[in-house]
């Protein structure tokens, strides 16, 4: 059985996408027993707004309506969870990330959604602009919910310092 070089790519997106889904699962446990900051709430879309830098290479590039619908898909559909069950507390002074039973079956769900549209978008395109939208959805989906973690935190701050 031979492989070619976009079946090699596939099952390394495949597996990347898996990777990530554990990480950022495993992660957001580990986070739940760590007070947070500002820093920790910013820096994930801040470290990765550098991922655009693959559009520097042209077989990365996508029609700026594909990066837009992209964009407001993870936006609208995917960050709405997310925020919803992303909530703080605060004890001995520190503000601490609330753990939500839903919150992990969230990010399955979203995972089986996301690698599901993959596979049919990568169907129609080639896999570099499906890695390209995938990005442009992921970042969609992380900038509000982190906004609307970090606006959380902030006022939890301000109420806990009056």
């Amino acid at each position: 059985m031979s492989f070619t070089f976009t079946s090699h790519l596939h099952a390394v997106s495949l597996i990347g996408s898996l990777g990530a889904a554990l990480v950022v699962m495993f992660a957001r446990l580990r986070a739940a027993s760590k007070p947070v900051n500002a820093a920790k709430i910013i820096m994930p879309p801040i470290g990765m707004t550098t991922g655009f830098l693959m559009f520097v290479v042209p077989m990365m590039r996508i029609p700026l309506l594909w990066g837009i619908a992209a964009f407001l898909t993870g936006a609208i559909l995917f960050a709405y969870p997310l925020i919803r069950t992303s909530k703080f507390y605060v004890l001995n002074g520190f503000v601490y990330m609330k753990r939500s039973k839903a919150f992990l079956a969230i990010l399955l769900i979203l995972l089986i959604i996301r690698l599901s549209l993959h596979e049919y978008v990568e169907a129609i395109i080639s896999i570099y602009q499906t890695g390209a939208i995938f990005f442009i959805l992921a970042y969609g989906m992380l900038l509000p919910w982190r906004i609307a973690m970090y606006m959380q935190y902030r006022n939890l701050r301000i109420k806990n310092e009056q």
